[in-house]
């Protein structure tokens, strides 16, 4: 099934141009596209970053596959499938109170539990695909794998700190890309890490408005 994809998607996984030595591929240029056109409207608390989010993730699950970063392509199906539930959330959701869901603060105490669910299943997935894949970096696929999934799930429900978790992962992912010679998406998640500052502050004002 995936070697079907991955050849259906091979024109797409022609070079557009090269950067820093490496092949940037079509597939890779629009995918970043959409993927910054998507960030921009969730700083902008705008719904419309969702079906940017599925689009570009549908993308990068191929490049992904094709770089055998398999933890990373799982995950963009996964994003998929939440960006469904995202975008529901931000068009129809209700908080803790009943009224409309706006942004808002993680309690202290479900912070906590955030963030050692995601430290447990990192090995998890990590044995996971270092036993059933040819992953070349397994542990390193699945940390930022798992974290994005902590940051998904924070971002659909307009958490603050949804943007401190996605800090983390594009800076860890900078070098995870630029390991794999994916430039132009190392550049991305460069300017990633940068925008989940400015996320963060413009969130945090929101909250506190």
């Amino acid at each position: 099934m995936l070697d079907t994809l991955l050849h259906a998607a091979r024109p797409w996984l022609t070079p557009a141009f090269t950067l820093w030595g490496s092949a940037a591929t079509w597939l890779e240029l629009a995918a970043s596209v959409l993927a910054l056109g998507m960030v921009v409207c969730n700083l902008r608390i705008s719904p419309m970053g969702w079906p940017l989010a599925m689009a570009s993730s549908l993308m990068y699950a191929l490049l992904f596959a094709d770089s055998r970063l398999y933890g990373e392509a799982g995950l963009q199906i996964f994003f998929v499938l939440i960006a469904v539930w995202g975008w529901w959330q931000w068009l129809h959701g209700r908080g803790d109170n009943g009224h409309p869901l706006r942004v808002h603060h993680l309690p202290v105490r479900q912070r906590w539990w955030a963030l050692a669910a995601t430290l447990a299943a990192w090995p998890v997935l990590a044995l996971l695909l270092a036993r059933g894949t040819d992953s070349d970096v397994p542990w390193l696929d699945a940390l930022p794998t798992v974290a994005s999934v902590t940051g998904q799930l924070l971002l659909a429900r307009k958490h603050v700190e949804t943007w401190p978790v996605w800090l983390a992962v594009n800076v860890f992912s900078v070098g995870l890309f630029a390991y794999k010679g994916l430039w132009l998406t190392t550049l991305l998640y460069a300017l990633f890490a940068v925008m989940s500052v400015l996320g963060w502050r413009a969130w945090r004002r929101v909250a506190h408005a």
